[in-house]
């Protein structure tokens, strides 16, 4: 058979901020003091948030939750450069995304206490409600982007997933429309090294996920997910792309779920402790604040304050959402059809 050329691809890999909160400045994207301050701020209150959703899981005050601990810079560094306009499309573990869009925390709370208004988005907030089916979201943000692309939005769309997700038909449904149609989305994926209890390697036996962008026909990069500048400044480069029409970005930041995948899982099952107490090291925070203290943007007293904020938000977070009365039975039946069935019906007798 006669030889062909196959064309070849590179996997670009960003690092700027190191372990020792040392940052390559000649790759720090373009952010004032201000603008460091209020992410590591986010960050703060994000973990507040989790913490005590854990604490409320287990005191029975919350359903099952799945904690965000060790992914903060993934998704408060996403999040961070969306604009206004971009519309978000999340899986089910991103609470630091919509806390850095502006979403009320006690509605989060409220969702996962079991009542589903606390996901009746508002018209100020473009983010779509969280998806717990995996992989389900990738179709719907690819289909917001086509809509965007015919209307002549100067728009981006952003999806997050998990590594897990990148083993199911609809990313490779998506990955596959977006790069024919050449598609304003930013694909996300927290590369946190586990779908449950299967490590990354049992998914896939590609070297990276990135690379699987690139048999669609766009770019894939992989991004420090614990670094917050490198998963920024790839967050906003591709956003631009999107919106210059030069299509989709596929974001694989290489990170890692600290904690359990949610409250009703075992973690210390399938994973040692010390690879987890090695990846306590590389804490984003942790990297952050040492940075920020090089840059005399951090002190211990700046650290009190920003916890005792964060606290009185989340306190007031929590009276608000357990204050809030107890949807109706009836109205479980009220959105699913156009029109009640004779069976939703009889049902809506017993109530």
């Amino acid at each position: 058979m006669p030889e062909k050329t196959i064309e070849s691809f590179t996997v670009q890999r960003l690092d700027i901020l190191d372990e020792k909160g040392i940052a390559d400045e000649s790759l720090m994207p373009s952010l004032s003091d201000e603008d460091i301050k209020r992410m590591y701020e986010l960050i703060v209150l994000s973990r507040t948030f989790d913490q005590r959703a854990l604490n409320l899981q287990r005191e029975g005050r919350l359903g099952a939750y799945p904690s965000l601990l060790g992914q903060e810079a993934s998704q408060i560094g996403s999040a961070f450069a969306c604009e206004k306009s971009d519309w978000v499309f999340p899986s089910f573990r991103e609470m630091g995304v919509y806390i850095t869009l502006g979403y009320p925390p006690h509605m989060l709370y409220q969702y996962w206490a079991g009542d589903e208004r606390g996901l009746k988005i508002s018209d100020n907030v473009t983010i779509f409600p969280l998806c717990v089916p995996v992989g389900t979201q990738i179709p719907h943000a690819v289909g917001a982007a086509i809509a965007a692309k015919y209307r002549g939005d100067k728009i981006g769309i952003v999806t997050y997933f998990g590594d897990g997700g990148t083993s199911k038909g609809d990313f490779h449904e998506g990955f596959n429309m977006a790069g024919v149609f050449r598609l304003p989305v930013v694909f996300i994926c927290q590369n946190n090294q586990w779908a449950i209890s299967v490590p990354r390697e049992k998914q896939t036996a590609s070297k990276t996920l990135a690379q699987k962008a690139f048999a669609y026909g766009f770019e894939g990069v992989q991004v420090d997910g614990n670094d917050i500048f490198s998963v920024y400044k790839a967050t906003k480069d591709a956003l631009e792309k999107a919106k210059r029409g030069d299509g989709p970005t596929f974001i694989e930041c290489f990170t890692y779920r600290m904690s359990d995948h949610t409250t009703s899982d075992d973690a210390t099952k399938y994973r040692s402790k010390e690879e987890v107490d090695a990846w306590k090291q590389k804490d984003p925070i942790l990297r952050l604040r040492l940075f920020m203290e090089k840059k005399g943007l951090w002190t211990e007293q700046y650290q009190k304050d920003i916890e005792e904020q964060s606290t009185l938000i989340i306190d007031e977070a929590v009276k608000e959402a357990e204050s809030i009365k107890p949807p109706h039975p009836e109205e479980m039946f009220a959105y699913t059809y156009e029109k009640l069935t004779p069976r939703q019906i009889k049902q809506m007798k017993g109530f």
